[in-house]
This record gives structure tokens, C-alpha cells and sequence, in this order.
């Protein structure tokens, strides 16, 4: 079986358009001036400036009289509610999967944030596996985070496994420059950008998630059985499509600890309507290792 792996922010989920909806609620909210939503979108940087960075900014220009911790508090329970994985890119994922594909998602970002993301957006019953930055200790482009992904799925990275998997995501110097250094083919997601790097580029680019999935199915064949990489997913433990895999804090950072995933606690069915606030997670994290300091998650992906 050939390998899909997926970027979270902008590529399966639109994060900005849910923090432009954030930030029109924010200003709404707290009595603020409704044309300084382009100003807190120029701060937010598509999520790749750190929090602490953007709503500091903001308490000192408004004046709040309360700790950027409960501003960001606020903000991942505001933000959350306005997250949903759009019909077109679950219909996407479904067609991969009736192909023959398995399915994994690389994200930069902190562990209880981008669990959420995964968790409420039906997205965890949708893919096999996933691997997190901050509880991986290692962001895109190290092509460890990769390779973790691969096991995850529950592939074993050798053999040809790196000719039968793609990577998808919108943001070259993380998931296109992670592609090449591990070997890997990838589609970029221009949403109307033009390609800036000069030192690398992707396999193919397209405008949104459903058309890369539509061109890489097209230019892809499914390996045949003799082949090295279907050989080692012949060994993979099968994930069902409405469990958890293997909580990501309970692997070790390091190649030699690393495991397939099994099936753990069951979710809920995926939905695209408005998400309520988030809710506790049902992931025990009591087990976790300890967490990289808030710099590693400072950016999303």
C-alpha cells in the first residue's frame, strides 16, 4: 500500500480562515475597532508566529488587564470553535483511501492544540496515524519526523517506501523542503501563490487539497506484491478507522524506540458542522514525556 502523508494547518484544515473568524469575534467581543482585523492577520503570520508573540502584542494595544496565558486560553477554545475539515477535503481523503492509500498527518504545532484539531474535526478516524512536533522533538524539515510518521502507519521506513509515498502541505521551507530532504515526492498547495524557493522544488503544485490528491492518485500505481514496500506493509498491524492510534507522547523521539501503532480508544465519527468549544481529552497524557519548550511549537503546520 502506498503511503499519504498530510500537513494539518492550511492543507487539511483552513486555519486561517478560522482565525479571521477568531479575530472578528475577538474585536467583537471586547468593543474593539472592526478595522483592525487586517492588523491581527498581518501578526497572526498563518499561524507560523508564536502565540505569545501575537497576543502580547495585542494586550499591549488595547490595554488588557490580564496575562497572555488566559488570552491564549481563550484563543484555542475560540479558534477550535470555528475549525471543520470542509466536505470536499474528507470526500478527498475517502477517494485515497477506496484507492489502496494509507493515511498519516505530519504537524508542526504544540501536542494539545493539534490533537484537538484532529480529534474534533472527525479527522482521527479518517487517517492511521499522526505524528505531532512538539511531543515528536523534531519539527519539518528533519526527515526523522517522517520517518516517524511512516512507523506510525505502521510501515517500516526501509525498502522502497520512500518511491511510494507523498507529502502533502502548503508551506515550502516545512513540508516541501522536509519532502525532498527524506526523499519523498510532494504537492504544494499554491492557494494563489507563486512557487518563492530557488533551492528546492515540489513534484507537482495545485491549488487545494482535493485537485493534489486527484493528481497524485493519476500519477501514482499501486506497487505490486513482490515489491520491497508492500513486502514490509504486509507485516503492518491493520489501524481500525474509528480508533486512536498510540498516543504520540508514549513513543520516544529516537528511530530504535519508535513503534507501529495499534488501536486504542474510539472516537467520534467525523463531522463538518460548526465545532462546540473543545472539549477534555480522552488521549491520557499523565504517561507523556516531558514537553519541548514553547519555542519548538511556535510554528504550525
Amino acid at each position: 500500500m502506498p503511503l499519504l502523508l498530510l500537513d494539518l494547518d492550511n492543507t487539511l484544515l483552513p486555519r486561517d480562515a478560522a482565525f479571521r473568524a477568531w479575530a472578528e469575534d475577538f474585536l467583537a467581543e471586547n468593543g474593539l475597532p472592526a478595522g483592525d482585523l487586517e492588523w491581527l492577520v498581518m501578526l497572526d503570520g498563518s499561524g507560523y508566529v508564536p502565540r505569545s508573540t501575537v497576543l502580547g502584542a495585542a494586550k499591549r494595544r488595547y490595554g488588557f488587564d490580564r496575562s497572555v496565558d488566559s488570552m491564549l486560553a481563550h484563543y484555542r477554545l475560540g479558534i477550535n470553535s470555528h475549525i471543520q475539515c470542509p466536505d470536499s477535503h474528507i470526500a478527498a481523503l475517502r477517494k485515497a483511501r477506496e484507492a489502496g492509500w494509507t493515511l498519516g498527518i505530519v504537524s508542526n504545532g504544540g501536542t494539545l492544540p493539534q490533537l484537538e484539531k484532529i480529534r474534533l474535526t472527525g479527522l482521527a478516524s479518517l487517517v492511521d496515524g499522526w505524528v505531532i512536533s512538539e511531543e515528536a522533538r523534531c519539527l519539518k524539515p528533519d526527515p526523522l519526523i517522517f520517518e516517524i510518521a511512516a512507523r506510525r502507519c505502521g510501515f517500516r521506513p526501509t525498502g522502497d517506501w520512500k518511491e511510494q509515498t507523498w507529502m502533502v502541505g502548503d508551506y515550502g521551507p516545512a513540508d516541501i523542503a522536509g519532502a525532498t530532504a527524506t526523499g519523498l515526492r510532494s504537492a504544494w498547495l499554491s492557494h494563489g501563490r507563486p512557487w518563492a524557493e530557488r533551492a528546492y522544488r515540489p513534484t507537482i503544485s495545485t491549488p487545494s487539497l482535493p485537485e493534489a490528491v486527484r493528481v497524485i492518485l493519476a500519477k501514482s500505481e499501486l506497487p505490486t506484491a513482490g515489491r520491497g514496500f508492500a513486502a514490509a506493509a504486509a507485516g503492518r498491524t491493520p489501524l481500525s478507522r474509528g480508533h486512536l492510534a498510540i498516543p504520540a507522547s508514549r513513543l520516544a523521539p529516537t528511530a530504535a524506540r519508535l513503534a507501529p501503532s495499534t488501536p486504542g480508544t474510539p472516537l467520534p465519527q467525523p463531522t463538518t458542522q460548526p465545532l462546540a468549544p473543545a472539549v477534555p481529552l480522552s488521549v491520557p497524557l499523565a504517561k507523556a514525556v516531558p514537553l519541548a519548550p514553547p519555542a519548538t511549537s511556535a510554528a504550525t503546520g
